[in-house]
């Protein structure tokens, strides 16, 4: 059985991208590579055709894994959202008890995840370590580096 993914209707419109870029473009282009390949004769010691056909089997259980992943994607709006406590889709702005920096979060599913964005999976340790806490809560949250000491100062919805 696979999870349920909690997706935005811009990630999930990402997924779908991909997923049409793979079968259209990706999937013909290793099929020309294996018909080229079989063409040079030989099979059984033929290099290129080996490695067309493992290419293709990548692709293939990478497109399956995005089917399935899209398949079982639920869409989240951000009106469903409760900011009374931490969910995916709420941002949460944190300050380290040990450093007095402020930083901001947005949780969301281990596909849009860019911690460059600010975007960090539910998944990790930190997405884990927030959902369901409430402004004003202190939290310590471990990590690969050690603990980490939060204050959730607010949540929202951007």
């Amino acid at each position: 059985m696979s999870k349920v993914t909690y997706l935005t209707a811009e990630g999930l419109k990402k997924l779908k991208e991909e997923l049409d870029y793979l079968k259209n473009v990706e999937r013909p282009k290793i099929s020309q590579q294996i018909a080229e390949a079989r063409d040079k004769g030989d099979l059984s010691e033929n290099a290129e055709y080996d490695a067309a056909k493992e290419a293709q089997g990548l692709l293939e259980l990478k497109i399956s894994k995005l089917e399935d992943l899209i398949a079982n994607a639920r869409l989240m709006d951000k009106s469903d959202v409760d900011v009374s406590k931490v969910m995916v889709m709420s941002t949460v702005k944190l300050k380290n008890l040990k450093t007095n920096q402020i930083v901001s979060y947005t949780l969301v599913s281990e596909t849009e995840a860019n911690l460059k964005l600010g975007k960090i999976s539910i998944n990790s340790p930190i997405g884990q370590g927030l959902v369901g806490k409430k402004v004003g809560e202190k939290v310590a949250i471990k990590v690969p580096a050690g603990t980490l000491e939060f204050e959730i100062l607010e949540i929202s919805v951007e």
